[in-house]
């Protein structure tokens, strides 16, 4: 087995990914630029998006790390409007997305046209929650794009397979089709909620952080294939599972949350450019299935459907963000309307990605008696240019249309002061936890011991509030900046010993290791995430 396209896709893209980190392009959008720029040279290996690696094998840990992520008690303050996104602007984009692309495009079958809907209907995981991360938009838009993105892709499925059972003639009618999509979904729920309490028991009973991270590795997988084993939802048991897990990451040690932030970003980071890159990659698969068609009309065919999946999330998005207003005074009492400029945010963030092209590959080639599928190579083709447009046109004028809209966003002083009142109020349950205990004989302490203990608890309790502060007129400091500058040096200087004496065979490698996790911990417990 040739291993080396796969380690030349996983270090391209992750080196492209890096890049973009120093552009303002964003990351999803530079990948698949590369990915359709290297499709074209000679020689390369062509990589084919096989529904039956992206979907049970990158789609479970993608989904898993983004709902860890989440807030599930703002999902749950936003479960109206996300369901609407999730569930019913699907079901409506695939029903207007497959309509209009009846009319426009000539001889694609009305059951075609649907599949076609249903293909390009859920907007994606990963490249929502980037984008609004990096923007820093408003956080009810943020947890309302991830909410929309954790769980339309088990809609988007749902209605994919009532299309297809149609197009090729099984005889399976809407209405089956709504059985079908409520018994997976409550399916996936279910296998989730029965899942979630063991696994979360197992994590914390497991006491090697190297087997929990190994059981955190395997959980996606788990959920997802338990519950398609049975013909459920595997997308929303993965959802169900990861939400619980988030929601109580704290009871879990900490060794095992450091070392499990660490192993998923970066098995996030590069499944995500990967991904992206994959998209890309199709190009000249797609292209050459639509060469009959012309470069002309097959052009005209993708703008038509792009124009429509664009008209098609604002039809639905503006209608579902105030009717219910209008509609219900126990919605009008309990929340606030959003404005005009967050929906038009939340219309415009509609980026399209890999489950949609997943799902148009996973297309049959032929169908029962014998013939092709009507208008595959064209439903692919349009998914692709459908997946690049949302991602070129809407993922490059997001952060412009969110500044011409000037949409309030968190203020670093008031988040700062959140953070300072709530570590204040810590710190003072810890200090009086402290003092009971030192007051016990059996606790004991030599006074500079104690005392170091009260300063460590004062350091994390005015180190925030410091923050607030002046700065320092020649650095340009705070003074917790010019503390955390000065103790990174500190420490330093003692690697820089430790590394010496190793060199001069004074200790030995493993010590050397041992006093260097040591300082590892040191600088972690002074260094707060950027």
């Amino acid at each position: 087995m040739n291993v080396m396209p796969l380690l030349m896709l996983v270090a391209g893209s992750a080196a492209v990914a890096g890049a973009a980190r120093r552009t303002p392009v964003p990351a999803p959008l530079l990948l698949v630029a590369a990915g359709v720029a290297v499709s074209a040279v000679p020689g390369v290996p062509r990589y084919a998006l096989d529904p039956g690696i992206v979907l049970p094998l990158l789609l479970p840990p993608l989904l898993h790390t983004a709902a860890l992520d989440s807030s599930y008690l703002g999902l749950r303050a936003n479960l109206r409007p996300v369901a609407l996104l999730s569930i019913g602007y699907v079901l409506f984009a695939t029903l207007a997305v497959g309509y209009a692309a009846h009319l426009l495009l000539p001889g694609l079958p009305r059951s075609a046209a649907l599949v076609l809907g249903a293909v390009v209907a859920p907007p994606d995981a990963v490249a929502a929650t980037a984008i609004a991360r990096r923007l820093g938009l408003p956080q009810r838009i943020t947890t309302i794009l991830q909410g929309e993105s954790l769980v339309n892709d088990a809609t988007a499925i749902t209605a994919y397979r009532v299309a297809v059972a149609a197009a090729v003639g099984e005889g399976l009618d809407w209405a089956e089709g709504a059985e079908e999509f409520l018994l997976a979904a409550a399916g996936g729920v279910g296998v989730g909620l029965v899942l979630m309490v063991p696994l979360h028991w197992l994590r914390t009973h497991l006491r090697e952080p190297l087997l929990q991270n190994t059981l955190s590795l395997l959980i996606p997988f788990t959920a997802y294939a338990a519950a398609e084993s049975v013909h459920a939802s595997g997308v929303l048991a993965v959802v169900v599972v990861a939400l619980y897990l988030g929601h109580r990451f704290w009871q879990v040690d900490f060794a095992t949350r450091l070392q499990e932030r660490a192993v998923w970003r970066m098995a996030a980071f590069l499944l995500e450019s990967s991904v992206f890159a994959l998209i890309g990659l199709q190009a000249t698969v797609v292209l050459r299935g639509v060469a009959p068609y012309g470069a002309g009309r097959a052009t005209a065919y993708a703008v038509a459907v792009f124009l429509a999946v664009v008209v098609a999330r604002f039809v639905w998005v503006y209608p579902s963000a105030y009717l219910p207003f209008v509609l219900s005074a126990r919605v009008r009492a309990r929340e606030t309307p959003p404005t005009w400029k967050e929906a038009m945010v939340v219309g415009w963030a509609g980026m399209r990605g890999v489950v949609s092209l997943a799902i148009a590959f996973s297309l049959p080639v032929v169908v029962h008696d014998g013939g092709p599928f009507p208008g595959r190579a064209l439903i692919l083709f349009l998914t692709f240019t459908t997946v690049i447009g949302t991602l070129a046109v809407q993922g490059l004028t997001l952060p412009l249309l969110i500044r011409v809209l000037r949409l309030p966003t968190g203020h670093p002083h008031a988040v700062t002061l959140a953070e300072a009142q709530a570590q204040s109020a810590a710190s003072a349950a810890a200090e009086q936890r402290l003092e009971e205990l030192l007051a016990d004989e059996h606790n004991a302490l030599p006074a500079p011991l104690a005392d170091r203990l009260r300063a460590v608890l004062d350091r994390r309790r005015n180190a925030v509030w410091e923050r607030l502060g002046a700065v320092g007129e020649r650095t340009g400091e705070s003074v917790d900046d010019t503390y955390r500058r000065l103790d990174r040096e500190v420490i330093a200087a003692e690697r820089e010993v430790f590394v010496r004496l190793r060199d001069e065979r004074r200790i030995d490698d493993e010590l050397l290791r041992t006093l260097m996790r040591r300082l590892d911990l040191e600088e972690a417990t002074a260094y707060r995430e950027e």
